[in-house]
């Protein structure tokens, strides 16, 4: 018999998402993902000087800020022709991957490991056995007794005080989960020094950035941060050194943690490459640029069609018509006004809610197309995208990651196995690896270009009489970024954000399509109704924003909230 579910709010993400399925003899028969805010930013722009709106766009979302603070000066330069002082590229990419780094980690860590990791169930391992597991895994130098049996102790105070915090409501004991209480004692000890690390990658965006999150440091035409080795008041050799120490110190977090635990976690639930598989469209873009003109990259990005690695067909630039021409959004099923299906620039954001509508309107997000496919955009298209063009560190870290998964589970992984929930983390574990590596490049080039006597960082904009068109992408954490600006007399007339999320969490299309959540979750095996956590697991692998794909409104024009700065 056909049974409905309804989660209403998804948890552990950033913004609202409602998902509802049709469960059909234990397993997802049909899906709808909704989004339940309304993005305004558009709006919000129309009319203002191109330069500021990087100031408004990274205030979408509070955990993707730079992103759109990246992509919106990108999208302005790019419509200006504008060339970008390499210093400029080499701070941007810092802060590029060291958020990147910070936002992986968060993810695996504390949104979705409580997914599989069975915190009730931890309160039973013994930390020396748990000790002896981690060593065996990892040389890990906080894989010590002393420190499990810490976390152990902390969790039981929680535990026994019923103030359990984060830890509340989740499905623990659910017959789904599957580690020992050992492995679940390494993993929540894991979880609580993941917060160390995420902290120390997060002070390299603080410190470039002057501030994080919604970073203040830069600008169309490059960055604010004056260099002067003679001053202390500019970006000293001394303050590039300390980042370097930041650098350093998370490395090997990620590769004899991060990397470890998502291979152990792969392992024990090899089953869930079986799952979550969806749509395998996939599409990324090439970043951190190295040159002015957004030619040359360190990391690539292009297109795959139907998970064949064959098929790659890269993006090689900023004004690269591929991905230019390619990119279009519809509302047939989103609470807009029309039907329309259009390229960005000729869009309009005009909201008309109706009711949730299963054959109609159903959901605050676009639904984006690339060349008229849908797409699934993340960390597992630009691993995939990377190793189909050949990218040495990442056929490296993937190489890796599935010896190690295949060993502990005594099989042979295939990369085809990275189609599915599980394959999600591990492509998103080896771009952490990979980000990782960019710093200690990215830095390195700052260095050697102040070496050099280059002190510039910023290239003054010059704006003309009529219009000019501009696009702006980025590798954001959770998939491609994209804003897309028209500008007219130097006013922006209009503004577009094609996000990650959107592209993810996107309703069906024009043609009647899923979108990518929608279709992962077709086949997902559903233990319990009551208990959808095999939902959750998917959804999560995705790492939602739905702050980026939506904003909110009160048709009502009621309050909804006051705040009172003190």
């Amino acid at each position: 018999m056909s049974q409905r579910i309804v989660i209403d709010p998804i948890t552990r993400i950033e913004g609202h998402l409602r998902i509802e399925c049709e469960v059909d003899n234990g397993r997802v028969t049909n899906a709808w993902s909704s989004g339940q805010m309304w993005r305004g930013i558009e709006q919000i722009l129309q009319g203002r000087d191109p330069r500021e709106a990087w100031i408004y766009t990274q205030r979408i979302c509070g955990v993707c800020t730079t992103v759109h603070a990246i992509t919106s000066v990108r999208a302005v330069e790019n419509a200006l022709k504008l060339p970008v002082p390499p210093n400029a590229q080499h701070i941007r990419n810092l802060i590029i991957a060291a958020h990147g780094v910070f936002d992986h980690i968060v993810h695996f860590y504390h949104l979705s490991a409580l997914d599989w990791v069975d915190i009730v169930s931890a309160l039973k391992g013994d930390p020396k056995a748990t000790a002896a597991l981690g060593q065996s895994l990892s040389p890990w130098h906080r894989n010590s007794e002393s420190e499990i049996r810490g976390i152990r102790d902390k969790l039981t105070t929680f535990v026994n005080s019923g103030q359990l915090g984060v830890f509340a409501g989740g499905y623990w004991g659910h017959p789904a989960m599957k580690l020992s209480p050992e492995v679940n004692l390494l993993a929540a000890t894991h979880y609580f020094q993941a917060l160390e690390y995420q902290r120390e990658i997060n002070k390299v965006v603080a410190i470039l950035g002057s501030k994080t999150p919604h970073i203040q440091n830069l600008a169309v035409g490059g960055v604010a941060n004056p260099i002067n080795p003679d001053s202390q008041s500019t970006l000293t050799i001394e303050q590039l050194f300390h980042i370097k120490t930041l650098i350093d110190a998370v490395g090997d977090f990620i590769h004899q943690v991060y990397m470890v635990d998502v291979a152990a976690v792969g392992a024990f639930y090899s089953d869930w490459t079986g799952h979550g598989k969806g749509v395998t469209n996939y599409l990324s873009v090439p970043d951190l640029p190295v040159d002015p003109e957004g030619k040359a990259f360190l990391l690539p990005g292009g297109f795959i069609e139907k998970g064949d690695l064959a098929t790659f067909k890269p993006i090689t630039s900023f004004t690269d018509n591929f991905f230019t021409n390619g990119v279009k959004e519809g509302i047939k099923h989103s609470w807009y006004r029309g039907d329309w299906n259009r390229h960005p620039w000729e869009e309009e954001t005009v909201p008309q809610y109706t009711k949730f509508k299963d054959d109609g309107k159903y959901s605050w997000v676009k639904s984006p197309t690339f060349n008229g496919e849908v797409a699934q955009v993340g960390p597992l298209a630009n691993v995939l995208a990377m190793f189909a063009a050949g990218h040495g560190p990442t056929k490296r870290y993937l190489t890796e990651m599935l010896t190690r998964v295949g060993k502990l589970a005594g099989t042979t992984i295939p990369v085809s196995a990275l189609h599915s929930t599980i394959g999600r983390h591990a492509a998103r574990a080896v771009r952490c690896a990979v980000l990782h590596d960019t710093l200690t490049t990215s830095w390195q080039a700052l260095v050697d270009n102040i070496g050099r006597g280059d002190y510039q960082t910023f290239n003054a904009p010059v704006f003309p009489k009529g219009e000019i068109r501009g696009v702006g992408f980025h590798e954001a954490p959770r998939g491609v970024l994209s804003h897309w600006v028209v500008i007219e007399d130097g006013k922006i007339k209009n503004y577009q954000c094609v996000v990650p999320s959107t592209w993810n969490a996107g309703p069906r299309n024009d043609a009647d399509a899923l979108g990518p959540y929608e279709s992962s979750l077709i086949g997902t095996p559903v233990a319990d109704p009551k208990k959808p956590l095999e939902v959750l697991r998917t959804i999560h692998s995705f790492d939602p924003c739905l702050a980026c794909a939506i904003h909110m409104m009160d048709p009502e024009k009621n309050e909804l909230i006051r705040v009172k700065a003190i």
